[in-house]
């Protein structure tokens, strides 16, 4: 795995909308703050354009935009503005062949999972899944800073609280993973994501419960579930039922299909669509460590 450069004061950061629309003041607190880190800022025309309808640009501009950050060697990390939908038009359109001489770190989450997942199979190259531009308008809090100390190339130790339907265990392996709905979304696809012997991490937002058991299902029967070292299961937020209850709540779920496999589950990890999302960077070595009291991930 191809790790990027990390990065130091002066670098620049490009920040581009490669899904949906964005309006600009929502990145001015992250455009100050990454200058008051140091890091040169360069805005795409993707970030608050005139866009009237759910994407920030047609398919064309985010494709021509994202490529051409990735080929910029002036720019040192490409941070996505917003997830959404919108990164699977352009993706095959993509040309990586620059990128993989003079790799930079590409970040994000949600809809960013398919890049992440692209990078990893396709090109072998590590990756970060975390917060993006609006959230940093939460302030500095232990998550922006994980962001900004995976960035500098510090390497990440994490915990939190036990749970009840954690499976304990110790497990050391590459991490990879994501929004749940983009994992099952890319099967079958270039960007198909690898799981076996991997730690996987997984969380989602605003799906039915049944959609998330049928994603569940699916994971499974492709056999992505069948071979990982360790399963992290993150926040699943703003769940729906239907009207005749389906009667489990996700968490349930994934402990239910999860029961037979032997490797380590941890429940409630602070990766999610919410403010609690930690920095992961993908394709990068971790150490999940599951005990009675809380849950540690320790990059290796």
């Amino acid at each position: 795995m191809i790790v990027p450069p990390y990065l130091k004061k002066g670098d620049c950061i490009g920040i581009t909308c490669p899904a949906g629309f964005m309006a600009a003041e929502k990145a001015q607190t992250c455009i100050h703050t990454l200058q008051r880190w140091g890091f040169e800022v360069m805005v795409g025309k993707t970030l608050g354009s005139r866009s009237k309808n759910y994407f920030s640009a047609n398919d064309d501009v985010r494709q021509n935009e994202m490529q051409a950050m990735l080929d910029d060697e002036n720019i040192h990390a490409i941070l996505c503005g917003r997830g959404g939908y919108g990164v699977t038009r352009i993706i095959d359109g993509l040309d990586f062949t620059k990128f993989k001489k003079k790799p930079k770190w590409i970040i994000g989450f949600s809809d960013i999972t398919v890049l992440h997942a692209h990078l990893y199979t396709k090109i072998k190259v590590a990756s970060l899944h975390a917060p993006m531009a609006s959230a940093f308008n939460d302030g500095e809090n232990k998550y922006i800073n994980a962001w900004h100390k995976a960035m500098i190339g510090k390497k990440a130790k994490y915990s939190c609280a036990a749970h009840p339907f954690n499976k304990p265990g110790t497990a050391t392996a590459e991490l990879v993973g994501g929004n749940l709905s983009l994992l099952v979304h890319l099967i079958g696809t270039p960007s198909d994501i690898i799981t076996k012997n991997k730690l996987l991490f997984i969380e989602d937002i605003g799906e039915h419960i049944y959609n998330i058991d049928r994603m569940l299902y699916q994971l499974k029967r492709s056999g992505k579930l069948d071979n990982l070292v360790g399963l992290i299961v993150g926040g699943f937020t703003d769940m729906q039922d239907t009207e005749r209850p389906f009667g489990k709540k996700v968490y349930k779920l994934i402990k239910d299909i999860t029961e037979a496999y032997n490797y380590p589950v941890c429940f409630g990890f602070p990766v999610s669509h919410q403010t609690e999302n930690y920095a992961l960077k993908i394709g990068l070595p971790y150490t999940l460590k599951i005990g009675k009291n809380k849950t540690q991930l320790t990059e290796v």
